[in-house]
């Protein structure tokens, strides 16, 4: 009988390792160059990540859909690029109502009926329906002002949350740091009454604060990193008793997203400043969610893919930074929020013991809309033809097989400015950043400016020298197949898909 009983246990133990469990940890406007294996130059210690890369695949040329939070993040979960969506430009507030439409396959939702047990522990961002009190509302695709923040009956239960997208579990806050509640939620409630009224400090250095609302006693900046990362382990910890069920953990970490808010175990740390310390502990809470998995004998069969939302932001203190000999967008022009490379190239680093091979490195142009069927083939599962539309799975690259060159990849700015990318090749359908850096748009002079800019990537990864007026069929040839990216719903072969809205190419027209 125990001979039995033993042959079933390996045999269900033996079924299970055939879906690995898969862990993605997407950081906050994390640049490529705060990641020392991604640049030898950079100032800060990456200790943890680096032995991420050194065990697995670095991707060189990858990328976020868009170069801000909420539409990244609606990408990252469903395969599609969120300018599909309402959402044309910004972001959701931490009051705005649930963006993931009702009949849409996420990561989750398409791993969770395959068998696996799903859980997000972090910054969610994506709208969820909270209960409004009666005769009021929230701002629908934007950040609440001031006199809504008390619009909401916030101890009611949150409807259209995680939840409802196919998390068995989730912990986190509603959208970003510096957003409204400021609270924790577990499923769908907050942990505590949102009873006072006061703002979070921006920087340990500065007198800047956050937008002014509902916040929990007890609530602070400093407590959300280190409280999310012991809800991630705790849930590792939970699978560790039903191990033969394989899981999927996304940890849409708050760091280093404003508030800048490093512990005072990290105070000093990078030796750079209050952000350089930050990326110092989301660097180290990636290693305590590394060695918990291998700790509870998951890293053998864990899929792990570390990732950013979209390239640094100003609030960094890019000037400051830069006297230190620190550049976090490394060799990209611009930043968070624009359409040039600073503000959507992340870093992007793969494990997977007994797939990828250790210490290799890819060119392969990715973006994180590819994370939805890259996670389904790795655990065997069919995506529907309705689902993932803009998503191709680079599995074949982590086995070390060839794979054809990605389809062209769409790049979206804050103010909803379009580029397209395809091979070497970059064309940008406006004659700004679409952004925060210069040539910011409605800046003096830059209606003077080409209506286009297109660049050789391979030639000029600065994007100094726009080659529009030179390459006329270039030009025609890259908007086309944008407008039929567009026009066919889909960039990925199948049936025609549907925008939500109309979308525009081009800003004012």
């Amino acid at each position: 009988m125990r001979f039995l009983a033993l042959a079933l246990l390996l045999a269900l133990t033996a079924s299970a390792s055939a879906k690995p469990n898969i862990v993605v940890i997407l950081a906050d406007d994390l640049g490529v160059g705060d990641v020392r294996c991604l640049n030898p130059h950079g100032k800060i210690a990456t200790p943890h990540l680096d032995k991420l890369a050194a065990a697995g695949m670095i991707f060189t040329d990858a990328h976020s859909p868009s170069a801000v939070c909420s539409p990244t993040r609606y990408g990252l979960m469903t395969g599609r690029y969120a300018w599909r969506t309402k959402l044309q430009s910004g972001v959701l507030g931490g009051l705005s109502p649930r963006l993931i439409e009702p009949d849409r396959e996420t990561i989750a939702s398409l791993l969770k009926k395959a068998g696996y047990h799903t859980g997000c522990v972090g910054k969610w961002h994506l709208g969820m329906d909270w209960e409004l009190k009666p005769g009021k509302t929230v701002t629908e695709l934007n950040i609440e002002p001031r006199a809504q923040v008390f619009n909401v009956e916030y101890m009611k239960p949150i409807k259209n949350g995680p939840n409802a997208v196919g998390f068995d579990e989730y912990f986190g806050i509603s959208a970003s740091l510096d957003m409204v509640p400021y609270a924790f939620i577990r499923n769908d409630k907050l942990t505590a009454e949102p009873s006072e009224d006061r703002s979070l400090k921006m920087r340990p250095d500065k007198a800047a604060t956050t937008r002014q609302g509902p916040a929990a006693p007890g609530f602070t900046a400093e407590g959300v990193l280190p409280r999310c990362t012991d809800e991630a382990v705790a849930f590792l910890e939970r699978r560790a008793k039903e191990p033969t069920k394989p899981f999927f953990l996304y940890v849409p970490l708050t760091s280093p997203h404003t508030p800048i808010a490093p512990t005072k175990e990290f105070d000093g740390k990078s030796g750079i400043g209050p952000y350089g310390d930050f990326v110092a502990q989301t660097d180290a809470a990636v290693g305590t969610l590394m060695d918990t998995l291998a700790k509870l004998q998951f890293a053998d069969n864990t899929l792990v893919i570390f990732t950013s939302d979209n390239g640094c932001s100003p609030q960094a203190d890019f000037p400051d930074l830069a006297k230190k000999g620190h550049n976090p967008n490394h060799v990209y022009r611009g930043n968070k929020a624009d359409i040039f490379e600073g503000g959507h190239r992340v870093p992007f680093l793969v494990r997977w013991p007994g797939t990828v091979k250790p210490g290799t490195t890819s060119e392969r142009l990715v973006c994180l809309t590819d994370l939805l069927r890259t996670a389904a083939d790795a655990a065997g599962v069919k995506v529907p033809d309705a689902a993932g539309e803009d998503s191709v799975s680079f599995l074949p690259t982590l086995k070390g097989e060839s794979q054809p060159p990605r389809s062209p990849v769409v790049h979206h700015s804050i103010n909803g400015s379009f580029a397209i990318r395809d091979g070497d090749w970059k064309l940008c359908l406006c004659a700004d950043s679409g952004g925060w850096s210069a040539p910011r748009p409605g800046a003096k002079g830059v209606e003077a400016l080409p209506k286009d800019q297109l660049f050789n990537l391979k030639a000029d990864i600065g994007e100094t020298k726009n080659l529009q007026a030179d390459e006329t069929a270039t030009v025609k040839r890259l908007t086309e197949t944008l407008e039929r990216i567009v026009a066919d719903g889909r960039s990925t072969p199948g049936p025609k898909g549907a925008n939500a809205v109309p979308v525009v190419l081009r800003k004012g027209k």
